[in-house]
C-alpha cells in the first residue's frame, strides 16, 4: 500500500497556472502508472492524467494542451503543471495509481478557479 500526500492547491485567477505536487510513501518505480484525478463540486471523480509505464502521457479532452503530468522517481512526486486554467477545472485534486487503488486516496488538494 503506498500512501500520497497532494499540495500546492489554491485560488487562482482564470488564465493563470499552478502546479500540484504529490508525495509517495514508497518508491514509485514499483507502480506501473499514476495519475491525476479531479472531482468537481457535485460531479464523480474523473481521471485527467496518467503517466503510464511506458514513459508516456495521456490526458482527459477537457485538460489535453493545457496540463502536463511529470513524476521524478529519485524524490517520490509526481506532478501535474496546470496553465490556462478555467473556472471548470474548478475541484479537488488527487493522485493515485491507474487504476486507483481504493485505500491510497488522500486527502487531495482544492483548486479553485475565479476571477
Amino acid at each position: 500500500q503506498v500512501q500520497l500526500r497532494e499540495s500546492g492547491g489554491g485560488l487562482v485567477q482564470p488564465g493563470r497556472s499552478l502546479r500540484l505536487s504529490c508525495l509517495a510513501s514508497g518508491n514509485i518505480f514499483r507502480f506501473n502508472s499514476m495519475g491525476w484525478y479531479r472531482q468537481a463540486p457535485g460531479k464523480r471523480r474523473e481521471l485527467v492524467a496518467t503517466f503510464l509505464e511506458n514513459g508516456t502521457t495521456s490526458y482527459a479532452d477537457s485538460v489535453k494542451g493545457r496540463f502536463t503530468i511529470s513524476r521524478d522517481n529519485t524524490v517520490n512526486t509526481v506532478y501535474l503543471q496546470m496553465n490556462s486554467l478555467k473556472p471548470e477545472d474548478t475541484g479537488v485534486y488527487y493522485c493515485n495509481l491507474v487504476p486507483a487503488t481504493a485505500a491510497s486516496w488522500g486527502q487531495g488538494t482544492q483548486v479553485t478557479v475565479s476571477s
